[in-house]
């Protein structure tokens, strides 16, 4: 028994070598450490490349959750291959203290301010947007005291606008817009000046000191606001990403303090939100102008494209075959056994850069590569924990995306986990507009596995 562990232990360290050869550009391996194994024993390290075995599917992603993300998105968007996509928000405000109006307060007026960096889309198509008062109450908590995801959990189908008043409290109509420091490139914050009712000011500020004790009792008093975009007939549009920490409710008022100076000023009172201000997003898509629609949904035909989405949008759906024949690669033939092990399972995707233009559409930074369970669940494969960087998934220079699934795989052959079907979806779903539009396995540069192993002869 030491004898055998012996050299199972020298086989994995010869193993390890090739593999550090494999990926440092050295070609000449094939007898590295042959004196080392026991009589009889070879390593064969071979690469493969797998395509016929991959297929590729869009399905719509099921709906992802919206709440408290660090940015709510806001507008809406003709995409010119995606179909339309229009973005409604939902927030609450907390108090920093007791509001103390003063003497006989009266009234100026009442804004709400949206802050936004980041534009998705273009900048010449006027936005519409409408501002309601919450009737029902959103909730800040996503998980229970036991991390599961809770009750209060809102999804990208969430109707907003059933839990608000009909009563419209503002509206604005205005073009998004990006600008740049002029000394750094940075990109400038953008303001959205809403005008408001007087009707919430005149409630905020007569409110009763019980309903101001804590942000408890203030959120049971006033709950907060919806804002609805108004769905895109025609133009492009755009989908802006809202600064929500930054986001205010501000009332503007004068006082008998106030008008008793020389020269008086006009006061302000602001009501934030905050990290612990609930904030809500629903998401709706309309792909039924869109090409892939007639194949959405399905794995009976397979397309030579597929198309990825944020918001709660596309994903799409993969599968491997063969995976699990690589299990029973152990074999016994005339006496002689052979053993498989993977020193590197990279999984590419091209990005169509013809398709779209990419610098105006620019694809998401990072996607997720999952796998299903016997249950049906998504989870990341083994090498996501191992280490983030070493899963992989960014884009690239060259418009890929590559993920290491080689614990994966190497679970497949070791029959730890089944060969399951894959998803492929973006890593901020909630938060960003971003898209792509890949190669499916089907194209001439489509879906690549490919397979770095060594055979060990015994």
């Amino acid at each position: 028994m030491k004898n055998n562990k012996y050299i199972k232990q020298h086989k994995l360290l010869i193993v390890i070598i090739l593999t550090v050869f494999t990926f440092s550009g050295c070609n000449k391996f094939n007898d590295l450490g042959v004196g080392l194994l026991p009589p009889g024993d070879l390593l064969d390290v071979r690469n493969t490349i797998l395509k016929e075995d991959i297929s590729a599917y869009t399905f719509l992603e099921d709906s992802v959750i919206t709440s408290n993300a660090p940015k709510s998105l806001l507008g809406s968007f003709n995409d010119p291959i995606f179909g339309n996509t229009t973005i409604n928000f939902a927030t609450q405000f907390r108090i920093q203290s007791f509001p103390q109006y003063g003497t006989n307060p009266t009234i100026d007026s009442t804004f709400l301010y949206l802050y936004y960096k980041t534009v998705y889309g273009d900048t010449t198509t006027t936005q519409k947007i409408r501002v309601y008062e919450l009737e029902d109450p959103i909730h800040y908590d996503i998980t229970d005291s036991t991390g599961k995801t809770s009750e209060y959990a809102y999804y990208g189908d969430v109707d907003l606008k059933k839990m608000a008043s009909p009563q419209i409290i503002g509206q604005l109509d205005f073009i998004p817009k990006i600008s740049l420091d002029s000394a750094s490139s940075n990109v400038l914050v953008q303001m959205l000046k809403i005008p408001v009712d007087v009707s919430i000011a005149e409630k905020l500020v007569s409110a009763d000191p019980s309903n101001l004790k804590n942000n408890d009792t203030f959120l049971n008093y006033f709950r907060g606001v919806f804002i609805e975009t108004e769905k895109l007939n025609s133009g492009t549009g755009a989908i802006v990403g809202i600064e929500t920490e930054n986001t205010a409710l501000v009332v503007y008022y004068n006082n008998d303090e106030s008008r008793a100076d020389t020269l008086p000023d006009t006061l302000n009172m602001a009501y934030r939100v905050t990290e612990f201000s609930a904030r809500v997003n629903n998401f709706f898509h309309d792909y039924s102008s869109t090409l892939f629609y007639d194949n959405l949904n399905s794995d009976a035909n397979e397309d030579s494209l597929i198309f990825i989405q944020a918001m709660g949008g596309l994903e799409s759906k993969i599968k491997i075959d063969n995976l699990s024949s690589w299990k029973d690669s152990v074999v016994v033939t005339n006496g002689d056994t052979i053993e498989y092990l993977i020193n590197k399972a990279e999984l590419v995707f091209n990005v169509d850069t013809t398709i779209t233009d990419i610098k105006k559409f620019p694809p998401p930074e990072q996607l997720l590569f999952t796998y299903i369970d016997t249950t049906g669940k998504q989870f990341l494969p083994k090498d996501y924990s191992f280490n983030v960087d070493y899963y992989g998934g960014t884009l690239t220079k060259d418009y890929k995306y590559r993920f290491n699934i080689t614990q994966h795989l190497q679970q497949i052959i070791n029959g730890e986990i089944e060969n399951r079907d894959f998803y492929l979806t973006t890593a901020n779903s909630n938060g960003e507009a971003n898209r792509v539009v890949l190669k499916g396995s089907t194209s001439k540069k489509g879906i690549q596995l490919i397979v770095t192993y060594t055979k060990i002869f015994q």
